[in-house]
């Protein structure tokens, strides 16, 4: 059973920092696509960074420069560093994983999701 777990979220300052962490089980992660997405309120879901089985990362234009996608495999885990935060970038946060890997590209529609993991950005 896919299963992923987020963590890692919280209040920070703009200009400040947080590493989110997604721990994986029931599969192995280096055999999916990974990716990091986030829903604020009144907006759509939008990916933020996805990571392909090789390794390939895409980034919405939003997080370039300022977000690093990796993913630790050893450990089952994915790891989404945010940094200069904004407060645009309040919201609930989710890890996805699918088994298709040309997800990864897209960086949409994967099939399964963690619960998320709220990151709140204000002074």
């Amino acid at each position: 059973q896919v299963q992923l777990v987020e963590s890692g979220g919280g209040l920070v300052q703009p200009g400040g920092s947080l590493r989110l962490s997604c721990a994986a089980s029931g599969f192995t992660l280096d055999a999916y696509a990974v990716g990091w997405f986030r829903k604020a309120p009144g907006k759509e879901r939008e990916g933020v960074a996805c990571i392909s089985r090789a390794g390939s990362i895409y980034f919405t234009n939003s997080a370039k420069g300022r977000f690093t996608i990796s993913r630790d495999n050893a450990k089952n885990t994915v790891y989404l560093q945010m940094n200069s935060l904004k407060p645009e970038d309040s919201a609930v946060y989710y890890c996805a994983t699918d088994p298709r890997d040309s997800r990864a590209a897209a960086c949409a529609d994967f099939a399964y999701w963690g619960q998320g993991t709220q990151v709140t950005v204000s002074s």
